[in-house]
């Protein structure tokens, strides 16, 4: 199981960190700024946490904190990444920022970070409460509603980010379980490979439309594209 779960976790991770560098050299638009700054995010933030889980399988060494820190840079860097995808809704879709919606994006996501950062979380030693795994994901999983509704609601407008909205959907529900739960039930840990999947799922769909856009404009101006 090690070998194989071990594999997984470093290809996509490097599937992640590449499509992010691809998508930004491809598209140097505000669009792609935001895909590949997400994909990378995603990428580079979960490595805080899955390579410290790979190196606990094959050296004796006690990885507690830096598992534990792993956690908490990732729970951030989710955190971040949810924003981005709130400002790729608006410019991929051409809507006008919402001072209201906005606001609520960055309230939930400043608690959500605050929350993480909180001592009672135990990070260091890599046993957080189940209460504080609630409480801190209560924001976040807010957030992800509102990442949810929006692209469901436009998801007729741009057909390669249709499948968005359901992949944000069914990576939160594979992680509210393990979030809430693992502790308690520690096979539900095996959620978060789904979960993955997602994510990267939704990258392909970044690098897809990335490279859709970079098509249209390399026709329309092929001086500038060559």
């Amino acid at each position: 199981m090690k070998y194989g779960e071990s594999a997984f976790d470093i290809i996509y991770l490097l599937f992640a960190v590449t499509a992010g560098i691809c998508i930004l050299c491809r598209r140097r638009d505000r669009i792609g700024t935001l895909m590949g700054s997400a994909a990378l995010i995603l990428g580079c933030g979960d490595a805080f946490h899955l390579v410290p889980r790979v190196l606990d399988y094959f050296i004796d060494a006690d990885l507690t904190a830096w598992l534990g820190i792993g956690k908490l840079v990732t729970s951030v860097t989710m955190t971040v990444f949810y924003v981005l995808m709130y400002l790729l809704w608006i410019n991929a879709y051409g809507r006008k920022k919402n001072k209201g919606l906005g606001a609520a994006v960055y309230a939930l996501a400043a608690v959500r970070v605050i929350l993480c950062l909180l001592p009672q979380n135990k990070w260091l030693e890599n046993d957080s409460p189940v209460v504080w795994g609630i409480i801190r994901n209560v924001p976040f999983v807010a957030l992800g509603v509102i990442i949810v509704c929006l692209f469901f609601r436009t998801r007729k407008e741009i057909g390669t980010l249709r499948p968005v909205w359901l992949l944000v959907s069914l990576s939160f529900l594979f992680y509210i379980p393990v979030a809430v739960a693992a502790p308690l039930l520690p096979i539900l840990g095996m959620l978060m490979l789904p979960k993955t999947v997602c994510y990267m799922i939704l990258i392909g769909v970044f690098l897809k439309y990335s490279k859709q856009i970079y098509q249209s404009f390399s026709n329309l101006y092929p001086g500038v594209y060559r």
